[in-house]
């Protein structure tokens, strides 16, 4: 059955860095208040107070957080935050005020038209923190080594040693010198841009190891970090972004992410297309790394081979077979 709305007024809150713009509907008379407050809860909390009650809130998700959600709803009043990506609009509105947007939520949410985001606890919003700004360090680190081999590429320098950004190729770089002396100072500041940006990524890197053995998401990280191609940091990073995952199935969770293909059909005709790519970037970036490494034949390293000595040492012979429980274990966890 289809949800109804209970609540007498319906409240839509168009949230900005230094205003907060409120348009609230009474069901029972139809009168529509508004007003525009300053980003202070105890001020929004206090005029939804005054109208007409019971009263249900809801703002559009976006760079100003979640804050506002979790102060409404201990005080008392429901309060949803939409998922902007999934708010509907008519095609022919070609004026958009934030009085007449705020008015535009508050008439979806009595008509049940709200798709409802996740609220992250605050730990969970710690954690997303973290990994986000890693996420953008290791971009910026991309982008400083491009700027530095780009340089040197246009003044016909190329490293033919190996493999580039490793220790040899770090002292490559440490003996080459310019005459001139606007090059130099452009040379020496992309590296040290390099430099610099390799030691931010370490120390999120430490963070997040840290975080992930100690953690609410470290059960998740250790069951993640058995599939083949999921190291910590992309366990830890997929546990963060996705949070609970008692919302999804096999299926669902695919849309979720921007991983199933598109579709436009029609009739008798099917046309599907590229995958939709919607839903969280970082987690999908993730995930297709992952699926690149786990598509690559299995070629156990001498490490895991004497792992495996080790363990086939453990065998239990049962009335002349073997059984190996141990051995299953370890290539569950392996694979």
């Amino acid at each position: 059955m289809a949800p109804v709305f209970s609540e007498r007024a319906s409240v839509g809150l168009d949230v900005h860095a230094r205003s907060v713009v409120a348009a609230a509907i009474d069901g029972v008379t139809g009168e529509v208040f508004r007003a525009r407050l300053v980003p202070d809860p105890a001020e929004v909390i206090g005029w939804i107070s005054a109208l007409p009650g019971p009263v249900a809130a809801v703002y559009q998700s976006g760079p100003t957080g979640f804050g506002l959600a979790p102060e409404l709803n201990a005080a008392g009043i429901w309060c949803q935050v939409a998922a902007a990506s999934k708010l509907q609009r008519p095609a022919g509105d070609r004026v958009k005020t934030d009085a007449r947007y705020a008015l535009h939520l508050a008439r979806l949410l009595r008509l049940d038209e709200i798709v409802a985001v996740r609220v992250p606890t605050e730990v969970e919003e710690s954690a997303r923190d973290l990994v986000r700004f890693r996420e953008a360090a290791r971009a910026d680190l991309m982008r400083a080594r491009h700027r530095l081999s780009k340089l040197l590429l246009r003044h016909g320098i190329v490293y033919c040693g190996g493999k580039a950004w490793t220790q040899a190729h770090d002292y490559w770089l440490l003996g080459q010198s310019f005459a001139l002396a606007g090059t130099q100072a452009a040379f020496e500041d992309a590296y040290q841009t390099v430099v610099l940006a390799t030691a931010r990524r370490d120390r999120l890197d430490v963070a997040i190891t840290t975080m992930a053995t100690d953690s609410q998401f470290t059960p998740v990280v250790a069951r993640l970090s058995c599939l083949r191609g999921i190291s910590t940091l992309t366990a830890f990073s997929l546990a963060v972004e996705i949070g609970d995952w008692n919302r999804f199935t096999g299926a669902s969770i695919g849309a979720y992410l921007g991983l199933v293909p598109s579709e436009h059909s029609s009739g008798a005709s099917r046309s599907q297309g590229p995958i939709t790519k919607t839903g969280n970037t970082h987690a999908r970036r993730l995930l297709v790394e992952a699926a690149w490494r786990h598509r690559k034949p299995y070629r156990p390293t001498a490490i895991l081979r004497c792992a495996d000595l080790s363990v086939a040492r453990h065998i239990i012979p049962v009335q002349g077979h073997f059984s190996r429980p141990r051995r299953a274990t370890a290539m569950r966890c392996r694979g």
